[in-house]
């Protein structure tokens, strides 16, 4: 059966060389649904050598072929990540199709793809290396025609990036902040804006994202999410709380002396509410807050009640 199966991709990777647009078209379809149906093949396609031939066609301007290459690349990263990070070209390729998509199921594909490779801990320093990517994502959250489904991932390929501390600056000087902030603030569905929290919490815990912060008037708009009469979801609150500490955390005395004289009830009160009622994680963060900002939280838990 795997003969069998070896030499289909080795015709259809053949075609893929083919000075036909007809033939190469035809065969990346083929691949598509080869690696989207038949994990097994998947590395049998990239140990053809198939993976460059696909990439190249990341820089076409034909609808159907360039997204059939990002379609069949996002199937190859669920199980070939070796093979494609290591692949020459492969990551300047999908910054191409993030930057240059010719629909928006490009760009989907091409993001997912990025988060999809940055679930393995050690490409993250290398991704992030890649300046036009982060580029490529944070103007996809930027861009007021983007769908939702390509926003979703470019957050969740961003908030990876984000995981390697050593990327936040970066992702700052590429513009990540006011394009995150104001995403919450025009667009306001919940699950993205609970995944645009979860990036600036990252982002956060770098020493370069207070000023940036500071410009698109951040602290104010992380305080209100904080407020419980705004009817910011749980996972947002939590999100929020990591974030004011993580600017605490970064930005040092100076930092926490701004954001105990902007503290009002109404925010310690949010506060209070995830150390009390929040996830594991989200408790001993919004604990860890309270401390910082040297909060009595024996004093304050009862007016957290009082409406």
């Amino acid at each position: 059966m795997e003969v069998v199966k070896r030499r289909t991709v080795k015709t259809l990777v053949t075609k893929l060389t083919s000075v036909s647009e007809q033939t190469r078209t035809e065969a990346l379809c083929e691949l598509r649904l080869l690696s989207k149906n038949d994990p097994e093949s998947r590395p049998l396609i990239a140990e053809a050598n198939a993976i460059p031939l696909i990439s190249e066609s990341l820089y076409s301007t034909v609808v159907v072929l360039q997204e059939n290459a990002t379609a069949t690349i996002l199937n190859l990263s669920i199980s070939a990540k070796e093979d494609l990070i290591s692949s020459h070209g492969v990551l300047d390729a999908l910054s191409h199709a993030l930057r240059n998509p010719s629909s928006p199921f490009v760009s989907q594909c091409a993001a997912a793809t990025i988060f999809s490779l940055l679930n393995m801990e050690s490409f993250r320093p290398i991704i992030g290396h890649k300046r036009d990517i982060i580029f490529g994502l944070v103007e996809i959250i930027r861009n007021p025609g983007s769908v939702a489904r390509s926003i979703k991932d470019s957050l969740r390929a961003l908030f990876g990036i984000a995981l390697y501390p050593l990327n936040r600056a970066q992702m700052v000087e590429l513009g990540a902040v006011p394009a995150l902030f104001s995403l919450i603030l025009k667009d306001g569905r919940v699950g993205l804006v609970e995944d645009a929290t979860a990036v600036i919490a990252q982002v956060a815990g770098c020493e370069e994202s207070w000023e940036a912060f500071k410009k698109v008037s951040g602290l104010g708009v992380l305080m209100d999410l904080l407020d419980n009469s705004t009817g910011s979801s749980s996972r947002t609150k939590e999100n929020t709380v990591f974030a004011l500490l993580n600017l605490v955390l970064c930005g040092g005395e100076e930092v926490a002396k701004v954001v105990r004289e902007k503290m009002e009830k109404r925010v310690l009160d949010g506060i209070i509410d995830v150390s009390q009622n929040g996830s594991e994680k989200g408790k001993n963060k919004a604990i860890e807050l309270l401390k910082i900002l040297d909060a009595r939280l024996e004093s304050l838990s009862f007016s957290s009640h009082s409406s």
